[in-house]
């Protein structure tokens, strides 16, 4: 099987080369490159590449560098700088994926193999003649909440060849077989980011904006904050108040407002009812057929809103007006309009779809 392998410099694509060599495929490795936001090239690029090199050379096969920056751009930066300035979360990543791994890549150069293969941690099952999105034997490091906004074409022409491995089984192949980057630590930041700092990237396309930090039982102002934008719900970390913990619990847009809560129960963070919107399904609509005399119907699900082992259950329940909300069976903390509600199976095993949470009616009517 002719397969394309996208590689990073780390050491989980490099082993996903080790095990398809091993298996017998051909194969060529590509990277994708995409350069900071000021137009300069990224250091850490060029560390990356120097390792798919030496990968490439270990096992005698073609490396291609490929540039997606302008789409990146375009696409995936473009979506999170707006979805910030709207006061929401973005989930680059997420979008990343979608647009520019199994995208952008996948139209110009994926579609010339058999298959194109990467690092995720994530599985693909067969179930009723169709294939799932299902999750990694590793739970911690289980990467389909970064696929759920995935087509199923896309879903289709991809392999995980790291769903069935843990972490630290793939660390000791790395070693076993002497790869170069066994022992390189994992990266860190947004998909092709790398080690910017986000708030820096963020200052530098929105800029600051001083505004008032607000405790939301009495009203009193407790601080102030450099920008809406540098806040997400939920957020404890990097407030700059004393007297904590402070949770950031609502933020008001059009006057620049920063609404926190202080101790580490307040009831402020977390809630159980999660509206959803844009809903994305990656196999099949399990409410294609769904008709309730009192206009609704739900589905037992199990679910995330953030990347964690962990996970929730509940409901989901398809409103009569064509829109979803979740209903959860336990607290959830920080959330976060914009960010993406990551659906699954009841079971855990099938990673179904995702979709954006959206503001709170009651919360759009004061604001």
């Amino acid at each position: 099987m002719r397969i394309a392998v996208l590689v990073s410099g780390g050491v989980d694509s490099a082993v996903t080369v080790d095990i398809l060599q091993k298996e017998g495929h051909e194969l060529d490795l590509y990277y994708i490159r995409i350069g900071n936001d000021n137009g300069e090239g990224d250091c850490s690029a060029e560390e990356d590449i120097e390792m798919c090199t030496l990968i490439a050379r270990k096992y005698n096969l073609p490396l291609h560098v490929v540039s997606l920056h302008e789409e990146y751009w375009d696409s995936v930066m473009a979506y999170t700088l707006r979805t910030v300035k709207e006061g929401l979360t973005p989930h680059p990543d997420l979008m990343c994926n979608k647009l520019v791994k199994f995208g952008y890549f996948e139209e110009r150069w994926g579609k010339d193999f058999d298959k194109v293969a990467t690092g995720h941690y994530a599985s693909i099952k067969e179930k009723d003649g169709k294939l799932y999105l299902a999750t990694a034997a590793d739970p911690v490091k289980d990467q389909t909440d970064f696929l759920a906004q995935i087509s199923y074409d896309q879903l289709s022409h991809l392999m995980f060849p790291l769903g069935a491995l843990p972490k630290k089984e793939v660390r000791e192949r790395a070693k076993a077989v002497e790869l170069p980057n066994a022992g390189r630590k994992d990266s860190q930041g947004i998909c092709f980011l790398g080690k910017i700092n986000y708030n820096d990237f963020i200052e530098r396309h929105l800029g600051t904006k001083p505004g008032p930090i607000v405790e939301i039982e009495t009203g009193r102002k407790i601080g102030e904050h450099r920008g809406y934008w540098f806040h997400t719900i939920g957020q404890r970390k990097g407030l700059g108040l004393s007297g904590g913990p402070w949770y950031v619990v609502r933020k008001n847009v059009r006057d620049n407002v920063v609404y926190v809560s202080n101790g580490y129960d307040t009831r402020r963070q977390y809630g159980r009812v999660i509206p959803i919107e844009e809903m994305h399904w990656i196999t099949e609509n399990p409410f294609e057929s769904a008709h309730h005399p009192d206009g609704e119907e739900y589905k037992e699900i199990a679910f995330k809103t953030r990347h964690t082992p962990e996970f929730h259950t509940g409901r989901i329940y398809l409103r009569a007006d064509g829109g979803y909300r979740i209903e959860s069976d336990q607290d959830v903390q920080g959330i976060a309009p914009g960010q993406y509600a990551i659906i699954y199976s009841r079971d855990k095993e099938l990673c179904l779809g995702s979709g954006m949470i959206s503001v709170p009616e009651k919360t759009k009517k004061r604001h």
